[in-house]
C-alpha cells in the first residue's frame, strides 16, 4: 500500500498535462484529490476540463473535488484549502503546477503578461502555501511540490527572457526558503523539473507546435517522478531541486523509453529550458 493512501492533494492547474498525469498517478494510490484549475467548459484547443479529470479520478477509485479556480486570486485560494479540508478533514500535499510563460525580453513583454507570470508561477508559490499551511501543519505526511528549475546563473537564461525566468526561479527561490522555515512543523518543500522537454499545451500552442512533440516526452514522467518525492519522508527530503530522471534513477529506473511520446525519436529528445545542455525547442 503507498503512503499515500487516504492522503489528501491539492494539484493547480490539474485540468491537462503534468497536473493531469500526477492526479491519476495518485489517485491510483488512493490518494484524495482535489483539481483545482480555470478550465470547467470544454476548449476548441485545449483538451480536459476540471470535470473530466475529476471522472478519470473517480474511474480509478479514488474521492475527487473539482473546483475551480484562478490562483492569482488570494480569496479564491484560501477558499479552496478550506474547502478541501472541509471535504476531506485536512490537507496533506499541495502542488505548484499550475504555469505562464512568454519567452519574451523585457521590450517585448507586456506589463499584464509581466503580472500574469509573476502572479500565476511565483506568487501562487506563496499563496497556496500561505493558505494551506494551517492544515498542513497537522498532517502527518505534508509536501509542498513546486514544478520549477534548478537555479542556474547562466547569464543565457536572462537574456532573452528575463522575466519568465524571473518567475521560475522565483517559485525555486521561495521553495528553498519555505523548505527551511517550514522544517519545524515536519513540512517538505521541494521543486520537481523535466529532463527533456514535455508534451504540453504550453509547447503545443506557445512555443514550438505539434511536430515538437515528437522530442518530447510524456507527461506520466514527471507524474512518476512527483509520486516518488511525495512518497518520502518529509524529514528525509525537503529543500531538494531535482530532475526526473535523477528521482527516478534514485529509484532503481534505468530505462526512460517509454516516456517517448513518439518512440521513433526517443533518442532525439530535447532538453528542457534551464538545463545547460538545453540548445533550442
Amino acid at each position: 500500500m503507498s503512503i499515500l493512501q487516504g492522503k489528501t492533494i491539492v494539484i493547480t492547474g490539474a485540468s491537462r498535462g503534468i497536473g493531469r498525469s500526477i492526479a491519476l498517478a495518485a489517485a491510483q494510490r488512493g490518494a484524495n484529490i482535489v483539481i483545482a484549475a480555470k478550465t470547467v467548459e470544454p476548449h476548441a484547443k485545449l483538451s480536459g476540463t476540471i470535470n473530466t479529470v475529476a471522472d478519470e479520478v473517480r474511474a480509478l477509485g479514488a474521492r475527487c473535488l473539482p473546483l475551480q479556480i484562478d490562483v492569482r486570486d488570494h480569496a479564491q485560494v484560501f477558499d479552496l484549502m478550506q474547502k478541501t479540508a472541509d471535504t476531506f478533514g485536512g490537507i496533506d500535499i499541495v502542488i505548484n503546477n499550475a504555469g505562464a510563460i512568454s519567452l519574451t525580453g523585457v521590450e517585448q513583454t507586456r506589463p499584464p503578461i509581466f503580472d500574469r507570470m509573476m502572479s500565476v508561477n511565483a506568487r501562487a508559490v506563496y499563496l497556496t502555501a500561505n493558505a494551506a499551511l494551517p492544515f498542513l501543519k497537522q498532517s502527518s505526511h505534508a509536501h509542498i511540490l513546486s514544478l520549477s528549475p534548478p537555479l542556474n546563473m547562466d547569464p543565457r537564461w536572462f537574456t532573452a527572457h528575463a522575466p519568465y525566468t524571473l518567475s521560475k526561479y522565483g517559485m525555486t527561490m521561495l521553495s528553498l526558503g519555505m523548505s527551511q522555515e517550514f522544517k519545524p512543523f515536519n513540512i517538505a518543500v521541494n521543486c520537481l523539473w523535466p529532463r527533456t522537454i514535455i508534451a504540453t499545451a504550453a509547447i503545443e500552442f506557445a512555443l514550438a507546435g505539434r511536430e515538437a512533440f515528437n522530442f518530447c516526452r510524456k507527461p506520466d514522467i514527471m507524474a512518476d517522478a512527483a509520486i516518488a518525492i511525495l512518497e518520502k519522508s518529509p524529514a528525509a527530503f525537503s529543500g531538494q531541486t531535482v530532475l526526473d530522471e535523477d528521482v527516478l534513477r534514485a529509484n532503481g529506473i534505468s530505462d526512460f523509453s517509454i516516456y517517448a511520446e513518439n518512440p521513433r525519436f526517443a533518442d532525439k529528445l530535447k532538453a528542457d529550458l534551464f538545463l545547460d545542455e538545453f540548445d533550442g525547442i
